[in-house]
């Protein structure tokens, strides 16, 4: 028989992609999105404060990794979604994508990778956020033993894994696991540039855990001197007055003003608006 006469597989099976024409059966094409360009067009929305735009713009790319089948895009869009969500206080979705995030690590059989790692930091800390403390502090144990056993770990991945670790532990009633992990933090990110932002906010965290565990009469003072170290920090001259920097600001006004630092308090979201403000 002529083989130009032959039908082949492809001549009649259903492709498995309709839009990207895969022949049934055929290992499909690997699109890969620009996972860089996406995340420098993320800081930008998040040095506007753009919420909405922020979530309009990692949907996009996500459906983009869909169709090009590119499952460390999905992975690298799914966690974005999960600070995404978490920061915009949407339970339903923080976990969804975290579950979804979970799923992608067993397809790409990433289990032991730096990027399992920082998936279960991401979402253990949305989890946290949201109260679900039991399984928060399993995923973040899962996080350090990647991290502490990987040589390749930056200092910033463990300081921020120590730190939101700390915060379950805390949560959990957890206080001496949680000021040694604090402790853990503040020593790595005084090795990162910059990383007295990350170091301010540690500190705050103790504040809060100290009254959580002895009380604000008996811990005021050591809750004050806490608070007299982040307010130095806030205000290293070094540090560059960026969208990041608005964000810290932001997030650490709330905690002067709690413990009745209110100048500090309103000078730091002063800050924060006229960053945002200029971009």
């Amino acid at each position: 028989m002529n083989d130009r006469n032959t039908l082949k597989p492809e001549d009649y099976l259903e492709p498995d992609c309709p839009l990207c024409e895969t022949p049934f059966g055929a290992a499909p094409e690997i699109k890969p999105v620009p996972q860089q360009r996406i995340i420098e067009k993320m800081d930008e929305y998040m040095s506007r404060r753009d919420y909405a735009g922020a979530e309009r713009h990692l949907l996009y790319w996500l459906e983009e990794a869909k169709l090009g089948n590119d499952l460390r895009g999905q992975l690298m869009l799914r966690n974005e979604l999960i600070g995404h969500y978490r920061k915009t206080n949407n339970k339903e979705k923080a976990i969804a994508n975290g579950e979804e995030a979970l799923r992608l690590l067993s397809l790409l059989d990433f289990d032991g990778t730096i990027s399992s790692g920082t998936t279960y930091t991401n979402y253990a800390t949305a989890l946290n956020a949201f109260g679900e403390n039991e399984k928060s502090l399993q995923l973040f144990q899962k996080a350090r033993t990647v991290y502490e056993a990987a040589e390749r770990t930056s200092p910033e991945l463990l300081g921020g894994l120590y730190n939101n670790m700390a915060l379950t532990c805390a949560a959990a009633g957890l206080y001496p696991e949680a000021y040694e992990l604090f402790e853990k933090a503040l020593e790595k990110m005084s090795t990162v540039p910059n990383g007295v932002l990350e170091q301010a906010i540690t500190y705050l965290n103790i504040a809060n855990a100290e009254e959580a565990e002895k009380g604000m009469e008996a811990a005021e003072p050591r809750i004050f001197e806490l608070l007299d170290k982040a307010a130095d920090l806030l205000d290293t001259p070094s540090v560059p007055h960026d969208g990041y920097y608005a964000f810290v600001c932001e997030k650490c006004a709330p905690v002067f003003a709690y413990y009745g630092y209110f100048m500090n308090a309103e000078d730091l979201k002063k800050r924060a608006e006229d960053i945002y403000a200029g971009n």
